[in-house]
């Protein structure tokens, strides 16, 4: 993969150095007035189109980079470098099944370049298919053991399936070979696999002081600090450094409540009688939705159901919401104000919709679990009359805190101001006591808290209300101890461990302003 100018004359080739070095800096205007004056005298300069479409992606036109490294691939079909642009440029652009099978061939074109192997990795991640994912970086490790962006994605993955010591070693690697890493800090701080030092505190507070510490970088940094200082048992520090670096996030995603809430009064009067006779009674009968604030232990609850030997498992997929958006864009409607005018065919052609998205299944029963869809819930069930919907409580305090001392992946952007946290809250309280009288017979709140005082309870309830029959591997999964499978899931997988349980006590009165808050809202109920 070196020399990639080899033949050109020696102008040219300084201006594809100047253009390389001009990427590098994240300037696609110095690359581009270079690859111009290179393509000029070399039409079809292979490395030069290949950097063109380079400069097109970074520009944000992605099919007018596909398009350049297919004129590149053309010229050079077996270079694996091309390949492996062009397959990124086509995921960019939504291709994603061809973007992998792009990147399948860069690896098998020349099986010792480390970066194909690397973003071949980060494909199957996007495509949540971590096993596969272990298997490339791996490889891109074996290669080049000092990839750092390779380590921090392998981390990323072996955590998403519960390996939490393979996980934390490698972001601990990681940072040795980069000590600037907010990314593995975040992602350390995520892991239940060992407690933070003293000098992690230290190092931490350092990283934050560094010039390259901007923005996002500091709200990472901070967000790990928080937890290094819990588990020194520093809370008020703990909370300092957490609401700097939430009001950091905050500022960067200028979250507006009073919409928000708009929008649930307007579902709420929407949905405010229950819907009519349907076209089929039974129809999504298989289905039943897992919904819920994050950090309310929705997760722990699709999980259990999931263990059940007749129970397939969708986890955050937005079907429900892909059928509503289509219907609005046929209708040239926002949703709801288009729902006052659907008939019951209508819905019954949404329910058709959905059931073909979520395609055939091997199991009787179907759990789409995808926290927010309790917007939803009134759709869902006038498009789908036969199915059910589980919505996952928490006490209010315990939601709301966990939720603000989250560094969530993506969404969620309610989370990062204490304000915003309790509307929403609020806002989601008022539609499922809604949700709860219109649909009393196919809705369910599952509390979390019953689940640590009586599982068996919680779980006969939850295998009637979903009609299901007993099953031991349910019951063998709720009785696990705290610290034995599903904490080694927790961070990755959305679930609450013991640490999520105890923490509020430990932080006593630095929550005053939110139980005022909470106080405040239930009050104005």
């Amino acid at each position: 993969m070196r020399d990639r100018a080899v033949g050109l004359p020696p102008e040219t080739s300084r201006l594809l150095e100047r253009a390389t070095a001009a990427l590098d800096a994240q300037d696609p205007q110095s690359a581009e007035t270079a690859l111009v004056a290179v393509l000029a005298v070399v039409p079809e300069c292979t490395e030069a189109l290949r950097m063109q479409g380079l400069v097109l992606h970074l520009r944000g036109d992605f099919a007018g980079a596909v398009a350049m490294l297919e004129r590149a691939h053309a010229l050079k079909p077996g270079d694996a470098l091309i390949q492996m642009n062009l397959a990124t440029a086509r995921y960019a652009c939504g291709e994603s099944d061809a973007a992998l099978a792009g990147l399948q061939r860069a690896c098998a074109m020349t099986p010792d370049f480390a970066p194909a192997w690397y973003n071949l990795g980060k494909m199957y991640m996007l495509q949540e298919r971590a096993a596969g994912a272990i298997t490339a970086l791996h490889r891109a490790l074996d290669l080049e053991p000092e990839h750092v962006p390779a380590r921090v994605v392998l981390a990323q993955a072996q955590a998403s399936l519960g390996a939490v010591l393979q996980a934390s070693a490698n972001y601990r690697e990681a940072l040795r070979l980069k000590q600037f890493l907010p990314a593995a800090w975040v992602g350390l701080a995520r892991l239940d696999a060992e407690p933070f030092s003293a000098d992690d505190v230290v190092q931490l507070q350092y990283e934050m002081q560094k010039p390259q510490a901007n923005v996002a970088a500091r709200i990472s940094l901070g967000f790990a600090l928080t937890r290094a200082l819990e588990d020194q048992g520093k809370y008020p520090a703990a909370f300092r450094a957490l609401r700097k670096a939430n009001a950091l996030m905050s500022r960067k995603l200028n979250w507006d409540a009073t919409r928000a809430s708009a929008q649930v009064s307007a579902i709420h009067q929407a949905f405010a009688h229950a819907p009519s006779a349907p076209v089929d009674p039974q129809l999504g009968e298989a289905v039943i939705f897992v919904v819920g604030l994050p950090r309310s232990g929705s997760t722990l609850t699709a999980q259990v159901l999931a263990a059940h030997h007749q129970v397939e498992l969708a986890d955050e997929l937005p079907w429900l919401e892909q059928v509503i958006d289509a219907e609005s864009e046929r209708r040239q409607q926002p949703f709801p104000s288009w729902c006052a005018l659907a008939t019951p065919q209508d819905w019954h052609r949404l329910g058709q919709d959905y059931l073909a998205r979520i395609g055939s299944r091997q199991r009787s029963h179907f759990v789409d679990h995808c926290e927010g869809n309790w917007r939803l819930v009134g759709a869902a069930l006038a498009m789908l009359p036969g199915a059910r919907v589980v919505n996952s409580r928490r006490d209010a305090l315990d939601t709301c805190f966990d939720c603000y001392r989250e560094l969530f992946v993506r969404a969620n952007e309610f989370s990062y101001e204490l304000d915003h946290m309790v509307r929403y809250w609020h806002d989601f309280d008022r539609l499922s006591r809604h949700w709860q009288a219109l649909f009393s017979v196919r809705f369910l709140d599952i509390h979390f808290e019953a689940w640590q005082t009586d599982a068996a309870m919680q779980l006969r309830r939850l295998l009637d209300f979903c009609r299901l029959v007993d099953d031991p591997a349910c019951l063998e999964l709720v009785r696990d101890p705290p610290g034995a499978r599903r904490s080694s899931r927790v961070m990755a997988g959305g679930q609450l461990s013991p640490r999520d349980i105890a923490r509020r006590a430990r932080y006593g009165g630095n929550l005053n302003r939110l139980r005022a808050l909470l106080g405040e809202r239930q009050a104005g109920n």
